[in-house]
């Protein structure tokens, strides 16, 4: 589904899709906060694990889910987003705009095993590191900008 132009008070907004991610987190022995970032099964790009809201489900919940499904952790999830960023899903022939709340996940397990180990690779990098590796610009600042403080 396409995003979709309302329009409100004479002013034209994009509606965009919702997804929900979680921004999976660790604080190393140093004190530094590391982030975890994984590739999209697509394109091999850093992201970090995000999909559509559950309707049973918080949104923060959602996105803890994601996090298992995507990347094999769990965690305390913060009840607070963090934050939000745009990007361009990419499809067969077509592109579609999404906007992502992101809530932070303090990660405390790592799985053995989870739905889509094997489709993706992951790695654990400083905040630096991994802002400079994602592509999305609005989640780059973002993941700068966090300081693994709950909220």
């Amino acid at each position: 589904m396409m995003a979709k132009i309302k329009k409100s008070d004479a002013t034209i907004k994009l509606a965009l899709r919702l997804q929900v991610g979680a921004l999976p987190y660790r604080i190393a022995v140093s004190g530094a906060v590391e982030i975890l970032v994984i590739t999209s099964c697509d394109t091999g790009r850093f992201i970090i694990p995000k999909g559509r809201p559950k309707k049973s489900y918080k949104k923060q919940e959602a996105a803890a889910i994601e996090a298992y499904e995507e990347a094999g952790v769990a965690g305390k999830v913060s009840k607070k987003p963090v934050g939000t960023y745009t990007y361009w899903k990419r499809g067969v022939g077509e592109f579609e705009r999404l906007r992502v709340v992101v809530y932070p996940l303090q990660i405390t397990k790592q799985r053995a095993d989870w739905p889509e180990k094997g489709q993706r690779k992951k790695a654990w990098l400083s905040v630096e590191d991994a802002a400079l590796l994602v592509d999305e610009p609005e989640l780059a600042s973002l993941i700068y900008g966090f300081s693994g403080v709950p909220h």
